[in-house]
């Protein structure tokens, strides 16, 4: 996915969640929309180098959204996507080009497609002859050891919910996908147990009721953000459930 002309700036703080003032490089101080509701620990370090998109749009109160930052992780200094807005975009483009082969065969693709308990699943795949697949589709960006990309960076209630709709569905013979991207260069995935216990118990539910898993590393720098290959999970170099229909 190509990212429209960034602009370059230093972060002065992240706060109320959505909101980041930064310097640009021009000396203009402004204030960006931060579309990502995590914690964002470790990527939101005040002077960290940060890139901003610009939107003309006269209905936006904010013109700028920040897109990705220059983070110092142990092994060095590293360009990390956390615009959370941009994954399901990026799942529907490594799909269409057979990025993600276990995703591939299927003959229609939508997104946002209503399904549960008052729920919308990120991407809908479906083939004649073929159960459907739902795709639940998240951003991560959260590392602590080189490495090792884990998830979530702060409780979700709503990604608890998520996983047990899956698990209905795959209870009910169709097929179910947790696709995690990985905004970052990282070797392996793990679930931040720590961080999220009642997520993680809720994952490991899902598991055993037929989802499936699967962790895509992605190419990030201030001007495209591309799937690239998929990753392990720590400990389990397999990923996908041992029930796989259709």
């Amino acid at each position: 996915m190509r990212l429209p002309p960034l602009v370059p700036g230093r972060l002065v703080q992240r706060y109320k969640r959505f909101l980041a003032d930064v310097v640009l490089d021009t000396g203009e101080a402004v204030t960006a929309h931060c579309a990502n509701p995590g914690s964002m620990l470790g990527l939101a370090a005040p002077g960290s180098r940060v890139w901003l998109s610009k939107s003309t749009a006269a209905t936006r109160k904010l013109p700028y959204s920040w897109e990705v930052v220059e983070a110092q992780f142990a092994h060095g200094l590293e360009v990390v996507g956390i615009n959370t807005a941009h994954p399901n975009a990026l799942a529907e483009e490594a799909i269409g080009l057979g990025v993600i082969a276990e995703l591939g065969g299927y003959e229609r693709l939508r997104r946002e497609v209503k399904y549960g308990r008052n729920s919308r699943i990120d991407i809908l795949l479906e083939a004649e002859g073929r159960p459907p697949c739902y795709v639940e589709v998240k951003n991560v960006h959260l590392m602590r050891q080189a490495g090792l990309a884990e998830f979530p960076d702060s409780v979700t209630a709503r990604g608890a919910k998520h996983l047990e709709e899956l698990g209905d569905r795959a209870e009910a013979g169709e097929r179910a996908v947790m696709l995690y991207l990985v905004q970052m260069r990282a070797e392996r995935f793990a679930l931040a147990a720590d961080i999220d216990p009642t997520y993680a118990a809720a994952f490991a539910r899902a598991r055993s009721r037929g989802v499936e898993a699967l962790a895509y590393r992605c190419r990030v720098t201030p001007e495209e953000i591309a799937v690239e290959t998929r990753i392990a999970m720590a400990g389990r170099p397999d990923l996908t459930a041992a029930r796989r229909p259709g």
